[in-house]
Formats: structure tokens, sequence, C-alpha cells
């Protein structure tokens, strides 16, 4: 079994938390999920900026994103992305210089012009009662291309003569988006773009279009190259798989229900009493994920590449166990027919 059209793997790692998992144990978890995705050959491993939910653990995404590089050797690590609207561009610019210093020529830089959060968590972020004012991306876009540049701000700016350092050479910077402004944006700039599939799935056709409709041509991005991102559960069986995918599926119920809580385990799922409307909400919820045994999802993925002409496909698996996403790599790589850790990145995907 394999898939019909090969392209570059990645995963998407939200570093979910158990119920009653310390969060310390679910970020080891990441860890060795990180080194097993080298192993088996993905091109990238990125890290999501959440904040205020207790089953996820990756807020403090540059953090995390230098302890998978130190795990690594190989894959290129980065951030899936970082929400501009709650970082200052100097402060961006000065994290992935570091990174980019220690760790040269394996970090991408992500970002979203969305705050990843409620409105009175991004408000405590940005340290300011104002608006969030998620249309000033364009302008903290640019100040942020220019302190990693390490280019100079014109003669009146507030910025002139303000610089980030460490310099590092320019990590690749990647626009991420659910819906068609950041994909218009992408492809204007002529930068690579990758699309939230996994939880914006009714837009992911008509946003890619977009894309690549606009898309000019810019220094070392000569073509449009899309990721998309894909909610993607593989388990030796479907029974098996299904199964486990009834913790995404309430943790989901709850997140939408202004419930957020800690990821439930799979026989709390079972156990949990649901109603019709519970079943059809999730059922709506979960209708793009691709959950089954290989030859499910081979099938799946196979209709995802063809619908949507990805360049890369990005894995998002949650569950509850270390061992149950290492096993979904494992039998996502087959699917891929990717090569061990140790050969060369494709160039279109770097």
């Amino acid at each position: 079994m394999s898939l019909t059209r090969r392209v570059p793997l990645s995963v998407l790692d939200l570093v979910p938390v158990g119920s009653g998992v310390p969060a310390g144990e679910a970020l080891q978890g990441s860890l060795e999920l990180a080194r097993q995705a080298e192993r088996l050959g993905y091109a990238r491993y990125w890290l999501a900026e959440h904040h205020g939910m207790p089953g996820i653990a990756s807020s403090a995404t540059a953090v995390l994103i230098g302890q998978i590089a130190a795990a690594t050797s190989t894959i290129r690590v980065g951030s899936g992305g970082v929400m501009l609207p709650n970082h200052a561009p100097l402060a961006v610019a000065e994290a992935f210089g570091t990174l980019g210093t220690l760790f040269p020529g394996r970090i991408d830089l992500g970002l979203g012009r969305a705050p990843g959060t409620d409105p009175a968590t991004a408000r405590a972020l940005r340290r300011t009662a104002g608006p969030l004012a998620v249309d000033d991306f364009p302008q903290q876009l640019s100040e942020l291309t220019t302190f990693l540049a390490g280019g100079e701000f014109p003669e009146g700016h507030p910025m002139r003569g303000v610089y980030a350092f460490p310099q590092a050479p320019v990590p690749p910077i990647w626009l991420l988006g659910s819906s068609g402004y950041s994909a218009q944006a992408a492809g204007m700039l002529g930068l690579p773009f990758a699309f939230a599939h996994h939880f914006s799935s009714a837009n992911t056709i008509p946003a890619l279009e977009l894309y690549r409709r606009s898309f000019q041509p810019s220094p070392g991005r000569e073509r449009p190259y899309a990721i998309v991102a894909a909610a993607v559960l593989c388990a030796d069986d479907d029974e098996r798989a299904e199964w486990l995918h009834n913790s995404v599926r309430l943790a989901m119920l709850r997140l939408r229900g202004g419930r957020p809580v800690a990821f439930p385990s799979p026989r709390e799922a079972a156990e949990h009493p649901w109603t019709p409307q519970e079943r059809a909400a999730a059922d709506n919820l979960t209708a793009s994920h691709i959950v089954g045994s290989p030859l499910t999802v081979g099938a799946g993925l196979d209709a995802l590449l063809d619908a949507t002409g990805a360049d890369e496909i990005m894995v998002v698996t949650n569950t509850q166990e270390p061992s149950d996403r290492i096993r979904c790599l494992e039998l996502v790589a087959e699917l891929g027919g990717l090569t061990p850790a140790g050969t060369a990145t494709p160039a279109a995907a770097r």
C-alpha cells in the first residue's frame, strides 16, 4: 500500500495533554515523537501556538522549538505557527535569530494573524487593553522581515536604528491560514503557504486556488508551494483507529462548547453519555479527519492530494498515548514511502 502521488510528509504537534497526565510527561512525549518523526524521514516538525487550553502544552512555541531541535539532528523544526498579533516583531526576530544561530539551516518560521486564543487571554499576552487589531498584520510582518534581515527602517520610522540580535540567516517564512486572507497575502508576497485543513476544511480548496492565482515570484521562490495540514489518525485496523478517535471527537466537542479541558482518554470518551445532538455535532466537527487502517487512511490521503494538489501534507495526530501517535506516524510513513533520516530533504520542501 502506498500513496499514488508521493509528497513530503511533515508533523504538526499541539502537544496534547491527557486527562490525569502531567504536562511534563506530555512534553517528553513530544520530544520522543520528534525523534521518531526524524527517524522515519518526515521533512519537518512544527509546533502550534495556543493559549489558555489545559489540553495543549505548546504555548511557549519558541522554547519548544529549541528543545525539539536539540533532541534531533536533521529534521526541520519550526512554528505552525507563531501568532504574530501576540508578540512584538522584535521579540520574534530575536527568538528566531537565536534559534537560527543555534540550529543553522533547520528552523522554519510559520506565522499566523489570529491570536490563537480568547480575547481576554490575547489582551494579557499583548499587555494592552486596546483592540487586537489583526488587520495590523501586514505592518507587523514588514517590521519582522526587516528585523530578521538586519535591514534599516526608513527615515522617520519610529523603529529606525533598532536591530535584532543575534543575527542569523533569515529562516524561511511561511504564512499560515484558515481562510482566504493569508492565502492571498502569501501569494502576493511570494511566500510558501500552509493551510489548516484540519479545522477549516470548507475553505481549503478556495484558499489554495486564491493562493496560486495570487502568487507573485519572489527571490528564492519562483513557484507557489502549499502545505495542507490534515488531521490523521492511523492504526493497525479501523476499529482501533475509531476507538482512539473518540477522544478527539469529545475533546473538540468540549472545546467548541467553550469547555476546554485536558485531552480525554479513549475509555473516557467511550463512557461519555453521548446525546444524538452531541454525536451529530462531533461528526460535523471531525468530518474532514482521515481515520482508520492504512488502507482507509491511504485512500483518504490520496483523495486529499487529488482535491488540493498539495505540495506537502502535514499530519496532525492527537491521541492521549504517545505510543499511539508514534504508531500513526510509522504507518503513514510507510504509506508515503518515506526514507530514513540522513537523506536530503527535497529542495522544493525547504
